[in-house]
């Protein structure tokens, strides 16, 4: 399977607020919505953060699917914050992630110039953790079933 990132478009709105709405996508994560979100809502959302110039976010494409979002998120100082989600559950357990972790994390040391990442877990998500794991990140804090995690690129 071919995994891709591609720069978010305001067109994945028509796909990603169907994932907004869907409570095991996010089981897990901090920022869930707590209204039911809409093409229209979504696509506002999208507009705004790809205005923001402290912000890189991209899609993950499976065999040319849309089928998650991973990004960097404040960043400053040569460092960023690291989210990552598949949306599409069908994609769910395929290894899609590590392959798009590889690509964000090339392009967050090469293209941006990063040196320090951070992520924040659930301690209820192991296959996470066992993925950031993988990929060099380390435990800094753990508060309220919350694991800080940091990475030097």
């Amino acid at each position: 399977m071919l995994v891709e990132i591609r720069p978010l478009q305001k067109e994945d709105a028509l796909i990603s607020y169907q994932w907004r709405n869907d409570p095991e996508v996010w089981k897990y994560t901090g920022s869930k919505p707590n209204i039911k979100v809409t093409p229209e809502i979504e696509l506002q959302w999208i507009e705004t953060v790809l205005q923001r110039i402290d912000e890189k976010r991209f899609a993950i494409l499976a065999d040319s699917k849309y089928i998650g979002n991973i990004q960097l998120t404040a960043i400053k100082e040569a460092s960023a914050d690291f989210h990552i989600f598949i949306g599409d559950k069908n994609y769910w357990g395929l290894g899609i992630a590590t392959k798009a972790m590889t690509l964000l994390l090339n392009k967050a040391k090469n293209d941006f110039n990063l040196k320090k990442l951070f992520l924040q877990v659930n301690v209820h998500n192991p296959a996470a953790i066992h993925l950031y794991i993988k990929f060099g990140f380390v435990p800094i804090s753990s508060e309220n079933n919350i694991i800080e995690m940091e990475k030097i690129l």
